[in-house]
């Protein structure tokens, strides 16, 4: 929005003229992000509490990690409005407003926060740890998928085909099941990220990470040089999606001044599906989406820690971890919490850092 404001002023001033400049904006986005962050996060977490939104802590069937845990019973969750309001207010002031790709990452992200949001509310007005039903919720993330898989093939040039990583000219053509593609993808990557908001600080920590890395890959897949001399797929006007990217960062940073241990608001499934789906928009315009897989390690691994639990318990009975998702499990082992965390943030920057590296071995 201030780009089609200030720049055409430029010919007045020659210092509006960086308006036109991504990485000018990308770095504003992310400071917009994080005051907007800092300053209104006292005031909905005091609305939280008003609200009695606070987090319900189940007891049931585990026991032992209530034990853990009970302290963080009544803590405000929803606070991933803070998050979604900080990311749609800077992307609309500093993107091109007009980018289809932004418009249609920003309503992907804002739809399912409302689903997030319609989760969350269902379990503070009932005060259970169940929301919306498991169907309802897959439901609609398949619907989202399916329209920007749709929008994908009919109104823009981005193949259809599967690029792999480390691979140079490789590419598997999908047809018809680039749809089931998007979908898995979409579904996959919000899941994941909320079934790592479980510990203070671990779910926006490795995604303000996975974000700063898809905002160098977006910025190089919207730039012709730079995308030529990697030999990456190029994408006209893909670099507006370096400034939702940072802007994510930005409100994420912000977030996690109050969400550090110990959290004084938890984002809940307001923020979680919200930005997992976010991710997972960005990755598929930018034609970068199985490097989602490593640049979200952690993600991936809490969710395959939950789905090999499950397997392993029906098939021996037993259980493979002490509890899933696995950050549970190294809690009940005895790690602190704070030291699993940063632990977890370590291999996330060191996932993230192989990732970018691929650009070059391509």
């Amino acid at each position: 929005m201030l780009y089609y404001i200030f720049y055409p002023l430029r010919d007045l001033w020659f210092g509006f003229n960086v308006f036109k400049y991504i990485t000018f904006r990308a770095v504003m986005a992310a400071l917009t992000a994080f005051l907007i962050s800092v300053i209104f996060g006292p005031i909905v977490i005091r609305l939280l509490k008003r609200l009695n939104f606070g987090q319900y802590i189940r007891k049931e069937f585990v026991e032992d990690l209530h034990g853990i845990t009970k302290h963080k019973e009544g803590t405000p969750t929803m606070g991933g409005l803070l998050i979604i309001f900080a990311i749609t207010v800077s992307t609309l002031l500093w993107a091109d407003v007009f980018n289809q790709y932004i418009l249609i990452t920003i309503a992907s992200f804002l739809f399912l926060g409302l689903v997030g949001f319609k989760d969350d509310y269902i379990k503070i007005k009932n005060k259970t740890n169940q929301g919306l039903r498991a169907k309802t919720k897959l439901v609609a993330q398949v619907t989202l998928g399916i329209a920007v898989a749709l929008f994908i093939m009919y109104c823009t040039r981005i193949p259809t085909h599967l690029a792999l990583p480390f691979t140079k000219n490789f590419v598997l053509n999908l047809g018809l099941f680039y749809i089931i593609f998007v979908v898995l993808v979409l579904t996959s990557s919000s899941n994941a990220v909320n079934l790592t908001d479980g510990l203070d600080g671990l779910a926006i920590g490795c995604t303000i990470i996975a974000a700063l890395s898809y905002a160098v890959l977006s910025y190089v897949t919207g730039n012709f040089k730079m995308s030529d001399y990697l030999n990456v797929f190029y994408l006209e006007g893909a670099g507006e999606l370096t400034i939702f990217c940072s802007a994510m960062v930005g409100a994420g940073l912000g977030f996690l001044w109050f969400n550090s241990h110990p959290a004084t608001v938890f984002m809940g499934d307001t923020g979680s599906l919200a930005l997992g789906g976010g991710l997972g928009v960005v990755s598929i315009f930018i034609k970068k989406e199985l490097l989602l897989f490593l640049v979200g390690g952690i993600f991936v691994m809490e969710a395959l820690s939950v789905v090999l639990q499950v397997a392993w318990f029906k098939t021996t009975k037993k259980r493979l971890f002490l509890m899933s998702p696995i950050h549970h499990h190294f809690q009940l082992m005895g790690w602190s919490e704070s030291k699993i965390t940063i632990r977890f943030w370590i291999i996330a920057i060191i996932l993230a850092l192989f990732s970018l590296a691929t650009l070059k071995l391509q």
